[in-house]
């Protein structure tokens, strides 16, 4: 994928990413934690804004784990740090609201591996690429958890600057029906796999 990872992204005048390197975009993308403040209460708006001591303030925090940390002890290890050594005597309550484990899919069988390669080269006329990605799927833990011995292959369909998420998120539909195409390719494969299994 090259710089793309980078380069995907369309930068404003004067910003730029935290990193240049590839390899580190994606382990930042994928296998390190992040942290983001999300909402703030209690700092009143510049209209109304005084010169005076605030009561109180509250922070939302979102932070992405390392898929192969438990949320649990992750929760836990940061009500003690965020909770250790309050300054000027502030009071601090700490109230996890909810969290998801993250999720890494077990290495491809080697069927697996061949049939999604085929697939790509057929349709895409070129070797089937992976990458992770440091969104929240619950369900995908879910399933692993209830099918350990199982086979993933997790795919979606964001074409050429489809803009997932944003206020102009569309379709590409060449790239739908190649993607298509391919999941029905692995299916065709997996059921002639399953075949050879069960005799």
């Amino acid at each position: 994928m090259g710089h793309h990872v980078i380069e995907e992204f369309p930068w404003v005048p004067g910003a730029k990413p935290v990193t240049e390197d590839v390899e580190t975009a994606i382990l930042n993308r994928t296998w390190r934690p992040t942290l983001s403040i999300t909402g703030v209460d209690g700092i009143p708006h510049v209209s109304v804004a005084g010169n005076v001591l605030r009561t109180h303030t509250s922070v939302k925090l979102s932070i992405r784990l390392p898929p192969s940390l438990n949320p649990q002890i992750a929760g836990e290890a940061l009500k003690k740090v965020l909770s250790a050594n309050p300054p000027y005597g502030a009071h601090i309550d700490v109230n996890v609201e909810k969290f998801s484990p993250g999720f890494d899919a077990p290495p491809f069988a080697e069927w697996l591996d061949a049939s999604m390669n085929k697939a790509s080269n057929y349709f895409y006329k070129k070797p089937a690429n992976y990458v992770g990605e440091g969104g929240s799927i619950p369900f995908m833990g879910l399933l692993k958890e209830k099918f350990p011995q199982a086979q993933f292959v997790i795919t979606g369909i964001l074409g050429p600057e489809s803009n997932a998420h944003g206020p102009n998120e569309f379709l590409h539909i060449d790239f739908a029906k190649r993607i298509t195409a391919c999941v029905t390719s692995i299916l065709a494969d997996h059921g002639v796999q399953f075949s050879k299994n069960k005799k």
